[in-house]
Protein backbone atom coordinates (compact mmCIF):
# COMPACT_ATOMS: atom_id res chain seq x y z
CA UNK A 1 0.00 0.00 0.00
CA UNK A 2 1.53 3.71 -1.04
CA UNK A 3 0.89 5.96 1.59
CA UNK A 4 1.23 9.76 1.78
CA UNK A 5 1.74 10.79 5.41
CA UNK A 6 -1.72 9.41 6.73
CA UNK A 7 -3.33 9.27 3.45
CA UNK A 8 -3.02 6.06 1.79
CA UNK A 9 -3.83 5.92 -1.91
CA UNK A 10 -7.42 4.33 -1.78
CA UNK A 11 -8.46 6.64 0.77
CA UNK A 12 -7.08 9.71 -1.35
CA UNK A 13 -9.31 8.30 -4.38
CA UNK A 14 -12.16 8.25 -2.61
CA UNK A 15 -11.70 11.61 -1.50
CA UNK A 16 -11.49 12.79 -4.17
CA UNK A 17 -14.00 11.23 -6.01
CA UNK A 18 -16.51 12.21 -3.49
CA UNK A 19 -15.69 15.97 -3.72
CA UNK A 20 -16.29 15.88 -7.43
CA UNK A 21 -19.21 14.14 -7.39
CA UNK A 22 -20.46 16.88 -4.76
CA UNK A 23 -19.32 19.59 -7.04
CA UNK A 24 -20.68 18.34 -10.15
CA UNK A 25 -24.00 16.35 -9.46
CA UNK A 26 -26.52 18.43 -11.03
CA UNK A 27 -29.40 19.78 -8.21
CA UNK A 28 -32.76 18.00 -8.12
CA UNK A 29 -34.41 21.17 -6.72
CA UNK A 30 -36.11 23.24 -10.00
CA UNK A 31 -35.91 26.38 -7.57
CA UNK A 32 -32.41 26.30 -6.01
CA UNK A 33 -30.50 28.92 -7.42
CA UNK A 34 -33.56 30.64 -9.65
CA UNK A 35 -35.97 33.63 -9.21
CA UNK A 36 -38.99 33.96 -7.87
CA UNK A 37 -41.73 36.18 -9.43
CA UNK A 38 -45.00 37.04 -7.09
CA UNK A 39 -46.92 38.95 -8.42
CA UNK A 40 -50.47 38.22 -7.42
CA UNK A 41 -51.59 41.18 -5.77
CA UNK A 42 -48.64 43.86 -6.41
CA UNK A 43 -49.65 45.30 -9.71
CA UNK A 44 -53.44 45.15 -8.43
CA UNK A 45 -52.53 47.44 -6.15
CA UNK A 46 -49.88 49.74 -8.07
CA UNK A 47 -46.77 48.35 -7.19
CA UNK A 48 -44.32 46.39 -10.11
CA UNK A 49 -44.06 42.96 -9.73
CA UNK A 50 -41.82 41.65 -6.59
CA UNK A 51 -38.62 39.35 -7.86
CA UNK A 52 -37.14 37.01 -5.07
CA UNK A 53 -33.68 35.99 -5.57
CA UNK A 54 -34.48 32.33 -4.23
CA UNK A 55 -30.54 31.69 -5.50
CA UNK A 56 -29.43 34.10 -3.17
CA UNK A 57 -31.46 32.94 -0.27
CA UNK A 58 -30.94 29.52 -1.19
CA UNK A 59 -26.82 30.03 -0.96
CA UNK A 60 -26.99 31.39 2.58
CA UNK A 61 -29.68 29.35 4.37
CA UNK A 62 -31.01 26.02 4.62
CA UNK A 63 -34.50 25.00 2.65
CA UNK A 64 -36.09 24.48 5.97
CA UNK A 65 -35.41 28.22 7.53
CA UNK A 66 -38.22 29.93 4.86
CA UNK A 67 -40.83 26.81 4.13
CA UNK A 68 -40.50 25.30 7.59
CA UNK A 69 -39.51 28.11 10.28
CA UNK A 70 -41.26 30.96 8.09
CA UNK A 71 -44.23 28.81 6.81
CA UNK A 72 -43.60 29.33 2.80
CA UNK A 73 -45.11 26.49 1.22
CA UNK A 74 -42.66 24.88 -0.98
CA UNK A 75 -44.84 25.61 -4.39
CA UNK A 76 -44.48 29.27 -6.21
CA UNK A 77 -47.98 30.91 -6.07
CA UNK A 78 -49.17 29.34 -3.09
CA UNK A 79 -48.40 31.87 -0.59
CA UNK A 80 -50.77 34.57 0.08
CA UNK A 81 -47.88 37.12 0.94
CA UNK A 82 -49.67 40.83 1.59
CA UNK A 83 -47.30 43.77 3.00
CA UNK A 84 -49.25 43.79 5.98
CA UNK A 85 -47.94 40.28 6.97
CA UNK A 86 -43.91 41.25 6.17
CA UNK A 87 -44.74 44.55 7.92
CA UNK A 88 -46.01 42.73 10.87
CA UNK A 89 -43.07 40.27 10.90
CA UNK A 90 -44.45 37.58 9.27
CA UNK A 91 -42.59 35.70 6.09
CA UNK A 92 -40.03 38.29 4.17
CA UNK A 93 -40.72 39.90 7.58
CA UNK A 94 -39.40 37.66 9.75
CA UNK A 95 -35.91 39.01 8.72
CA UNK A 96 -36.56 41.79 6.46
CA UNK A 97 -36.86 44.22 9.64
CA UNK A 98 -33.78 46.78 9.25
CA UNK A 99 -31.86 45.37 11.53
CA UNK A 100 -31.21 41.72 9.95
CA UNK A 101 -31.76 43.01 6.89
CA UNK A 102 -33.39 46.07 5.06
CA UNK A 103 -37.02 47.14 5.98
CA UNK A 104 -39.95 47.55 3.89
CA UNK A 105 -39.14 51.13 3.55
CA UNK A 106 -37.07 49.88 0.55
CA UNK A 107 -39.77 49.21 -1.97
CA UNK A 108 -38.01 49.31 -5.17
CA UNK A 109 -35.72 46.76 -3.83
CA UNK A 110 -38.32 43.88 -3.54
CA UNK A 111 -40.65 45.57 -6.37
CA UNK A 112 -38.25 45.26 -9.05
CA UNK A 113 -39.86 43.22 -11.54
CA UNK A 114 -41.08 44.55 -15.20
CA UNK A 115 -44.64 45.52 -15.10
CA UNK A 116 -46.57 42.32 -16.74
CA UNK A 117 -44.17 40.33 -15.46
CA UNK A 118 -46.26 37.00 -14.52
CA UNK A 119 -45.63 35.16 -11.59
CA UNK A 120 -43.43 31.83 -11.17
CA UNK A 121 -39.54 30.31 -11.31
CA UNK A 122 -37.28 32.31 -13.81
CA UNK A 123 -33.85 31.68 -14.77
CA UNK A 124 -31.44 29.06 -12.79
CA UNK A 125 -27.50 30.00 -11.70
CA UNK A 126 -27.23 32.43 -14.52
CA UNK A 127 -29.25 35.20 -13.50
CA UNK A 128 -27.96 38.37 -12.77
CA UNK A 129 -30.46 39.11 -9.78
CA UNK A 130 -33.46 40.39 -9.22
CA UNK A 131 -35.24 41.65 -12.39
CA UNK A 132 -31.99 42.18 -14.38
CA UNK A 133 -32.29 38.85 -17.51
Amino acid sequence: MIRFGRWSVRKLATSLTAATLAVTAPSAALAEYADVVINRSAEKEGMRPVVFPHWFHRIRFRCKVCHVELGFKMRAGSNQIKMNDIIDGRFCGACHDGETAWSVENCDLCHSGKPGLPPGIFGGHETLGPGRW
